[in-house]
Formats: structure tokens, C-alpha cells, sequence
């Protein structure tokens, strides 16, 4: 097995105190490696960068052409659960129309529970499965089982992504199947956004995501977020956090997908990483890089002081 490769380095004083490993796949929408750092076939979870799928079979499957970029959005993301996201939220329940009380992701993690289900980071993903299971007449109660319509729907659509024909199935944090393949299949699935006829009858539910997220990227994270700032700061990259040090980026321009995972599930050193692959990938500009500043170099404080910095060191091996 390929050695992970070093990602992030935490610098105080001038010694390196801290090193943080991890792995990058680019791929194109053929599922070819373009560049990679470490082991591209290292197997993980797509945990919740696997939203943009999930929410591209709910919306095939809720067949309502006024959905608003803010519900598509938020629907793919996971977001704050600020006052935004929870109305957005509600108004998408709506269309089915569906309860709150039929949400089944947990009470909100980032609160540590104190806020009800739909203030959750996942309440979007659940409800838009809960409003296409009510509009198709599918259970409400056993929407998150792998043997529900709109779970055999999401596991056909990540093969089709991923082009990995069995990926181990698991069970995510908020209790919705997830799907496990190499870090270079969640790159191909990226990818192939940028060519959303690759998914047959489901390409224009894929379009329809790709142009709701960039056109609401404060409904799929919030303020703060990576993925929201990032896509907010290019307009051509679309940008998804997931659990476990996990990103994933589609690239408009040149057609690729980006996976960057840290190996021990270290957030907040994910930003630095993710920002500097996609500096040498040539898809941020001067304005870009000025916005994005924040997450591409963290300060290491004494005190009320920097001492150091948290710099991404990671290098891409491009493929001839």
C-alpha cells in the first residue's frame, strides 16, 4: 500500500510540531488519474460529500420544476443551521407536503443536540428523500433503510458516479446509507458533473444541483465554511465538505474532480490542503486566492500572538 503523503504541517517558532498526512485523487470524467497525492486508491467513506448524488435522485424523483436554488442548495449541503438554512429547509418539506416530525436525522451535532432535527446539518439531505418518497406514494417511515425506492435509487446513482460497481455500504452519522470506494472514485464522481449526460435519465436533476449550489453557496455550508467560500469566491468551482477531514470538488473549467482526504480525520486542516491543490491545479485567480486567505494559511497563536502558521506542504504527481 502507498504511504499517505504529507498534507499540513503545524509551524510554531520555526519547529514543526505537528504533521498531518492524507491523500488526493484528481481524476477527469473518464475515471482517468490526472494528478494524485499519496495513495489514490485508499478506500473511505463518501460521508457527506456524497450530498450533490443524493440530492440530484431526490429531486429526479420529486419531479417540482420550481424548486429554488436555495432548496436545491440546501438540500446538497451541510449547513449551519442558521435561521437561512431552517426556513429553507421548511419550505422544501412543504412541497411534499411532509412534517418536521418526520425527520429522522439526529438532533442538531454541531449543538451538541440542544437544537431540534431540522436545525441538523443533514435535515436538507432527509427532507428532499422524505418529500420525493410522500410526491411517489414510497413509506415515510423507512426512507433510510437500503431497501427503500429512493436508497436503491441513490446506490445506482453512486455507481454510476463512481463507476465502482460494489462499494461497501455502511451507515453515515445521521443513519442514511453511505457508500465506501477509493478516493479516486469520489473524484471521478466530481468529475463527471461536468458531463451530467453520463448519468442518463438523472443528468438534468446533476445540472440542476451543480447550478443550485453555485448559485446559493451560503445554503450548502454557511458563513465560515469552506465550501461556501470557496465556491463563493470562484464561481466555477463547486466545493463540498464531508465528515472526517473529507473534500471534494468539481472543476467546470478543465473538467476534473478533486478528492482530498487527511488521514486522521483532522478538519481543520483540511482548508489549507484543499486551498493549495487547488492553487496548483491553476483554478484560483489573484481575487480568488485574496478571498480565500483565511483558509489557505491558519495562524498558530501564543497568547494573543501568531507564532506560526498551519502551511499546506502538499505537492501533486501528475499523470503523462
Amino acid at each position: 500500500m502507498t504511504r499517505p503523503a504529507e498534507l499540513v504541517r503545524v509551524v510554531r517558532n520555526g519547529l514543526v510540531e505537528s504533521i498531518h498526512t492524507g491523500d488526493v485523487a484528481v481524476c477527469d470524467a473518464a475515471g482517468r488519474l490526472v494528478a494524485f497525492a499519496g495513495d489514490p486508491d485508499r478506500m473511505l467513506f463518501g460521508r457527506s460529500c456524497e450530498k450533490p448524488i443524493q440530492g440530484a435522485v431526490s429531486i429526479a424523483a420529486i419531479q417540482e420544476p420550481a424548486l429554488t436554488d436555495d432548496e436545491v442548495a440546501v438540500l446538497c449541503g451541510s449547513h449551519n443551521g442558521d435561521e437561512v438554512h431552517v426556513r429553507a429547509v421548511r419550505k422544501l418539506l412543504r412541497r411534499g407536503p411532509v412534517p418536521v416530525s418526520a425527520l429522522q436525522n439526529p438532533r442538531d451535532r454541531m449543538a451538541g443536540g440542544r437544537r431540534s432535527r431540522i436545525h441538523d446539518n443533514c435535515s436538507g439531505k432527509h427532507a428532499a428523500m422524505l418529500v420525493a418518497s410522500a410526491r411517489n406514494r414510497w413509506d415515510l417511515a423507512t426512507y433510510r433503510e437500503r431497501g427503500h425506492p429512493i436508497q436503491r435509487r441513490v446506490a445506482r446513482a453512486v455507481v454510476a458516479a463512481t463507476g465502482v460497481d460494489r462499494p461497501i455500504v455502511g451507515v453515515d452519522g445521521c443513519g442514511l446509507p453511505v457508500h465506501g470506494v477509493p478516493i479516486r472514485a469520489m473524484a471521478t464522481m466530481y468529475a463527471r458533473m461536468t458531463q451530467p449526460e453520463r448519468f442518463g435519465k438523472l443528468a438534468p436533476a446533476v445540472e440542476r444541483v451543480v447550478r443550485g449550489m453555485l448559485a446559493s453557496p451560503i445554503l450548502v455550508g454557511g458563513t465560515k465554511r469552506l465550501d461556501t467560500d470557496v465556491m463563493g469566491a470562484t464561481g466555477d468551482v463547486l466545493a463540498k465538505e464531508g465528515a472526517e477531514a473529507l473534500v471534494c470538488a468539481t472543476l467546470l473549467g478543465p473538467g476534473f474532480g478533486v478528492a482530498v482526504k487527511i488521514a486522521d480525520g483532522s478538519w481543520r486542516r483540511t482548508a489549507p490542503a484543499f486551498v493549495r491543490v487547488l492553487r496548483e491545479l491553476d483554478v484560483l485567480d489573484g481575487s480568488a486566492l485574496g478571498r480565500l486567505r483565511r483558509h489557505a494559511s491558519q495562524p498558530v497563536l501564543g497568547g494573543d500572538r501568531v507564532q506560526g502558521e498551519v502551511e499546506a506542504v502538499v505537492r501533486l504527481q501528475r499523470r503523462r
